[in-house]
């Protein structure tokens, strides 16, 4: 039986909607597409991998906020 997993199936979701132009983009369009990032956010933030973009991502924060002392 083939699974899909969810989070896999949204970031192939949101990677073709972000190829497409800006322009040909309505308002609507543009908060689905907020919409299912956030959605695939918060599908990935308790995973592994998940942790591990939080940890860098706050290592990187950290390291702008001290450049700017």
């Amino acid at each position: 039986m083939l699974t899909i997993n969810v989070a896999v199936l949204l970031a192939v979701i949101v990677f073709f909607r972000l190829r497409r132009r800006t322009e040909a983009r309505s308002r609507f369009d543009e908060k689905l597409t907020v919409v299912i990032v956030l959605a695939l956010g918060v599908l990935i933030a308790p995973t592994p991998a998940g942790q591990g973009l939080l940890s860098v991502l706050g290592q990187m924060a950290g390291g702008v906020t001290q450049a700017g002392r």
